[in-house]
Parts: structure tokens; C-alpha cells; sequence
């Protein structure tokens, strides 16, 4: 197991700082091959869709607006999508399973590390551009969020640093934190996952789990959901929760206008890919995390000493982060329609023996065939009746929850917080907390033709005002200029 505990070599204090940008949820990934038959096969991860171009322009924005002082630069989680990285290497130095061929390689620390360097072979102008901004006096601050929890590997954290080939002097100006961090003693930053069931990590200090005589990252059920079911189905944007979040009709209509050339099959891909993520996601709830007594408490102060907190507070706030869906497989069912899948199955089971019975006992005559559709007329509006009555708690679990930010905010001392996850940018007051969300950078469209996009290009900047106390602004970045959010 990899190594967490703090180095030799002292780190500089990041306690203070004056200008303070936050984005996340940039989804970094791996470029996705123009499919010439299907167009809209996975086409958001197209290089059409790539902002590093954007983001360069993004930086050298930052450096102006602070009048070229020092910037600390948080990416607050989600920056790179491992789950959403397919790619095999053509001479694996470790075994593929047949589950790996088809959806990708699982958390192990080798092969997250070659999943970050493709992802950076990919985005090396979006590389280049956090370098000179690091090399020009500046800090960065990665908050690992649900789609990059492999970057808890010191080993991917090291690829990172090689591709960013910082000299040395600047090398300690970056800095990966597990899943908060306090900006300036005013501002707690988080990625949100960790009060999202779905998507949450069960144990961020301690994110490994065994498996056989294997190590891995303990992977949510939300990330396993992408890997087995979005990484088969390429016409669905996982960035944009209406896009896979819809009634039978509609994925009836999505399914017969995109899906039924490319994948007659689909309902199998589906049923497989589902049963794969409950199944994993329920075992990996029983799994216990990997701990080494004799350097736990060196752990927690690690982690606090790099978020600029208490080792008190550490524990606090781990004490906030809600119970993972995956204790609780129905409900996971109930969100990938196994419930339904299974009740249509155990019906069809059911005709099926008393087919066979009465065909035994008196011969199946049409009469009695007929017969069997009286049990059909009885069950299809009770089944009717259950499938409208579930409803998804996805969009309803991301929600911020002033009681939880209230006491975040009494653990951290602070008045301001601020998440990512959602994919959507706010700016508000709830109760004694002022509670902003960064949106996203993510290729996140409303539709499978990517014209509509949703919410993309906003950050949050903080900076000092006349009074002495920092103020905060949820900006939008658009043609090298800040526009306002609504």
C-alpha cells in the first residue's frame, strides 16, 4: 500500500492568501475517436469539446484581475475523469479481466497512473498552462472529488508532477488534499460529494480497500454506475443528470431515435452493467478500509496540516458525511429499474410454470392459453402503479443542507463554503452560511447533438474588499472576459 504520511522535507503554509479562484468538475479525460457510422457516439468527449485553449486564456484572466500577485488556484474535485477513461495499454504490465476489456481498468495503482498520463497526453495544452502559472508565482490546490479518488495514489500524484516538470523551487506550490480545504480561515472548500449517498467517499482518510490479494480505491456506487453502465452506453452524457434520469416513455423515444441502429442489444448491455455496479457496490460496502495503526494519527494531522486545519477538525467533519447508498441495495435497484426488471422477470417465471402445468395436467389447449393473459391484465396495472410511484433521490440528495453547512461552518470557524459535484452554480445565503457552487467546465449538453450547452465556464472568485474582509463572486468566463451569474 502506498505511503500517505507526511515527508521529511517541510512543506510551505498555505494559511494566507489574498486572491483565491475556485473552479472544479472540469472532467478531464481522454479524447474519444470520431465514430463515422454513430457522430453522437460519446460526442462530448470529442476534441471538439476540449477548453484547454479556453483555459490558458482562463489563466492568464486570473493573473490580470490580481494585478500579477499571488493566486491560489483551487480545482475543486472531479478535475480528471478516471472513470470515464477506456483506453487499454497495448502491452499491459498486469492482468485485464473481461470486465476491464469492455468498461475500463479498475482503481489499482498502476493502472490509475496509466490513466492520468493519458489523460495528460491529451490535455498537454491545458498542462503547459498550469505550469507557467505555477512557474509565475502562483499555488494550486487539488481537492480530490468523486471521479478522481484515484488520485489519492501517491503515484498518481507523482505522474501529475512529471508532466507538469515544475523546477524545483515550485514543486512545493502544489499540493493534493483528501476532501477539504480551508481557504484563508474564511472559506471551507469541498467538493460535496461526501453528503451525496450516491456518490460518496466511504472513508476518505483511509480510501483503500483489499480486494483478493489486490489493492484498490474503494470506488461509490455513482462512479461505478459511469464505468459500467455510461461507459456502454455512449449516446447518454453522464454530466448532465436529466440526460439518463427519465421515465419509460422517454427512454423509449431516446432509445428508438438514437440507440436502436447502434445498439439493438441494449437491454442487455443494461441489465449486465447494472447487476455488475449493485452487486460491486454492495461488496464493497462489507470490504473494511486498510488501516495502519502505527500511522493513523500521523495520517489525520497530515491531512489537516494541508487543508490549514486542526486535527479535531478533521474528525468533526468526517462525522458530518451522510451513509453510502450501497448500504442499502434496494434503493439502488430502484435507481438503475432492477426493481422493475425483476418483477417483470419473477411474473414471466410465474406464467411460465403454470404454462407448463397445465399443460401437464390437460394439455395446453387455446383455451387455456387464453386463460393465462387474465393473470397479464391483473399484474399490468399494478405494475404500472409501482413504477410510477418511484421516484430517483439523485437530484434530491445533492441539495446543500443548511444544517449540515451550519455545523461545517462552527467545525471550520468559517462563513463561506463552497462546493462543486452538482454541475450547477449557486450563490446564496442559507441560514448562517454563505453557500456558493462553482458549476462546472464539463462538456455537459442538455442534448446527444451537443448544441445546448448547460452551465459551462464558471468559477468562484474571492479577493479583499475596502472593509478588510474578502468577499466572494461567482463569475462566468466567456470570450477572455467575466460575466455575471444570474
Amino acid at each position: 500500500m502506498d505511503s500517505n504520511v507526511p515527508q521529511l522535507t517541510p512543506l510551505p503554509s498555505f494559511a494566507q492568501a489574498h486572491f483565491t479562484a475556485v473552479v472544479s468538475d472540469l472532467h478531464l479525460c481522454e479524447e474519444e475517436p470520431v465514430n463515422i457510422r454513430f457522430p453522437y457516439w460519446k460526442k462530448y468527449k470529442t476534441k471538439e469539446f476540449f477548453f484547454d485553449d479556453t483555459f490558458v486564456l482562463f489563466l492568464q484572466h486570473l493573473r490580470k484581475k490580481s494585478g500579477g500577485k499571488p493566486i491560489e488556484l483551487i480545482f475543486n474535485g472531479d478535475i480528471f475523469d478516471f472513470d470515464s477513461v477506456t483506453a487499454l495499454p497495448k502491452s499491459p504490465p498486469f492482468r485485464l479481466s473481461w470486465l476491464e476489456k469492455k468498461r475500463g481498468l479498475h482503481p489499482q495503482r498502476d493502472k490509475s497512473t496509466f490513466k492520468i498520463r493519458r489523460i495528460l497526453t491529451h490535455h498537454q495544452v491545458w498542462v503547459e498552462a498550469l505550469r507557467e502559472f505555477i512557474t509565475s508565482g502562483n499555488r494550486v490546490i487539488f481537492v480530490v472529488g468523486n471521479h478522481d479518488l484515484e488520485l489519492h495514489y501517491p503515484k498518481v500524484q507523482s505522474a501529475i508532477m512529471e508532466s507538469l516538470n515544475l523546477p524545483n523551487h515550485c514543486q512545493q506550490q502544489v499540493r493534493f488534499n483528501e476532501w477539504f480545504y480551508i481557504s484563508n480561515g474564511d472559506t471551507l472548500i469541498e467538493h460535496g460529494n461526501q453528503y451525496d449517498p450516491y456518490c460518496m467517499a466511504q472513508d476518505p482518510i483511509n480510501p483503500y480497500v483489499q480486494r483478493f490479494n489486490r489493492i484498490e480505491i474503494r470506488v461509490p456506487f455513482g462512479n461505478l454506475a459511469t464505468r459500467y453502465l455510461i461507459n456502454g452506453m455512449g449516446f447518454f452524457n453522464p454530466h448532465v443528470d436529466s440526460n439518463y434520469l427519465m421515465s419509460a416513455i422517454e427512454y423509449f423515444k431516446f432509445f428508438t431515435r438514437y440507440m436502436f441502429k447502434a445498439q439493438p442489444l441494449l437491454m442487455l448491455d443494461w441489465l449486465w452493467g447494472s447487476v455488475v455496479a449493485l452487486v460491486q457496490s454492495f461488496m464493497d460496502r462489507l470490504r473494511p478500509s486498510l488501516r495502519d495503526p502505527l500511522s493513523l494519527e500521523d495520517r489525520v494531522e497530515w491531512i489537516a496540516f494541508k487543508a490549514n486545519a486542526t486535527p479535531r477538525m478533521v474528525r468533526e467533519l468526517q462525522e458530518l458525511f451522510v451513509a453510502p447508498a450501497s448500504s442499502y441495495p434496494l434503493i439502488i435497484m430502484r435507481e438503475l429499474w432492477l426493481d422493475r426488471a425483476f418483477l417483470v422477470f419473477g411474473f414471466l417465471v410465474l406464467i411460465v410454470e403454470i404454462a407448463l402445468f397445465l399443460s401437464a395436467v390437460k394439455g395446453l389447449s387455446l383455451v387455456w392459453f387464453l386463460s393465462l393473459l387474465i393473470p397479464v391484465l391483473i399484474f399490468l396495472p399494478f405494475f404500472i402503479f409501482y413504477s410510477r410511484s418511484v421516484a430517483s433521490l439523485v437530484i434530491e440528495s445533492k441539495e446543500p443542507k443548511e444544517e449540515v453547512m451550519t455545523m461545517a461552518g462552527q467545525i471550520t470557524k468559517t462563513n463561506r463554503i463552497v462546493y462543486g459535484h452538482t454541475h450547477i452554480a449557486r450563490h446564496e445565503v442559507i441560514g448562517p452560511i454563505e453557500h456558493l457552487n462553482c458549476g462546472t467546465w464539463s462538456p455537459a449538453f442538455a442534448d446527444v447533438e451537443c448544441q445546448k450547452p448547460v452551465g459551462q465556464k464558471t468559477y468562484v472568485w474571492i479577493e479583499p474588499s475596502h472593509t478588510g474582509i474578502r468577499q466572494a463572486r461567482l463569475l462566468a468566463f466567456k470570450e477572455g472576459k467575466d460575466l455575471k451569474v444570474s
